[in-house]
């Protein structure tokens, strides 16, 4: 509001942002108090997803062009501007008053800035379903893609990371989780497109979200737990009793690695206190089975035990492989 005791005041230039994955209209109190209080509001953007809410809040918003040197005129006298930043934000605008006040021509007024809404954790999933729907409509080869067609490219990018969590590459390790993720968003937009029993994202983060809930009453319930033990005795309770198993070996899936499934198989048997032998045979994957039995009660992961022997066999070949390569280029 005007200071009508300082008529010389420079006034104040507030830049209100907002953020497109909120809803419209939902600005903070702060916000929506200065919007009430000051003596002129303006935007660049005629079609900025604000305007029809502020002006059904009874705030008045003149649209044009904004030039930093008028902006600053209009601050004179002690006057309050707030611009209601486009979502490019307006580097325009910003760039000349930052020329102006660089120039030390011009007394500047206070420069703010005033974030109106702010983006959550986990706002930027909401860019991500956004961009995945319009690669499905627009994108010859995406919009062709089904579930069974992708299926392997989920098992690659579950491999890349864990290679990625094994190396220890913090760079490699955001991408290859960003992979994984595409191939949640992915089908859960195919699944968008069944005619018969459709799904999409915001029920695939409900059924977990429920899940994890259910899982974790130590959390979100009355339940009491003091050890990680005792969690996962409670998860494998809720488990068994949300699926309704007949056997211990039910969900396994019998199409992963070998060593995997060993393993796995094991952990079942242990954790629930069977006593079973190992099947009688002779030969190699009997060997192997063995051992993945054993490595599992050992607490070793035979899967990962025998990629990192399979790691320092291959520096073992391209160490050879140098040495020969070496040994090629002095007799050359």
């Amino acid at each position: 509001m005007a200071d009508v005791n300082a008529p010389d005041a420079p006034g104040r230039i507030i830049l209100l942002t907002t953020t497109h994955r909120v809803a419209p209209g939902l600005l903070s109190w702060p916000a929506w108090q200065l919007l009430h209080d000051a003596d002129q509001v303006l935007c660049t953007d005629p079609a900025h997803p604000q305007l029809p809410y502020l002006r059904e809040a009874g705030v008045g918003v003149e649209h044009r062009d904004l030039v930093a040197d008028e902006l600053v005129d209009a601050c004179t006298g002690g006057r309050t501007v707030v611009v209601v930043a486009s979502g490019e934000g307006d580097p325009r605008l910003t760039d000349g008053l930052a020329r102006l006040a660089g120039s030390g021509r011009v007394q500047m007024p206070d420069l703010e800035l005033l974030p109106g809404s702010y983006d959550l954790p986990g706002a930027r999933l909401l860019d991500l379903v956004q961009v995945m729907d319009r690669i499905r409509r627009e994108c010859p080869w995406s919009s062709q893609q089904t579930h069974k067609g992708l299926a392997k490219y989920g098992i690659e990018e579950a491999y890349e990371l864990v290679e990625a969590i094994e190396d220890g590459d913090r760079t490699e390790l955001r991408e290859e989780l960003g992979d994984v993720l595409l191939q949640v968003v992915f089908h859960a937009r195919i699944a968008a497109e069944d005619e018969e029993e459709p799904f999409d994202i915001d029920d695939v983060a409900g059924t977990i979200v429920t899940k994890l809930i259910h899982r974790h009453p130590h959390v979100f319930g009355d339940y009491t737990a003091q050890t990680p033990e005792e969690v996962k005795a409670h998860w494998l309770r809720t488990k068994a009793e949300e699926k309704q198993r007949d056997s211990v070996t039910d969900g396994v899936p019998l199409g992963q690695p070998g060593l995997a499934l060993a393993a796995k198989l094991a952990s079942r048997v242990r954790t629930a206190g069977l006593d079973v032998e190992l099947p009688p045979g002779t030969g190699l994957g009997y060997e192997l089975l063995a051992l993945a039995v054993r490595a599992e009660a050992e607490g070793i992961d035979p899967e990962a035990a025998l990629r990192a022997a399979g790691r320092a066999y291959r520096d073992a070949i391209r160490l050879v492989e140098k040495g020969e390569a070496g040994a090629d280029t002095v007799e050359g």
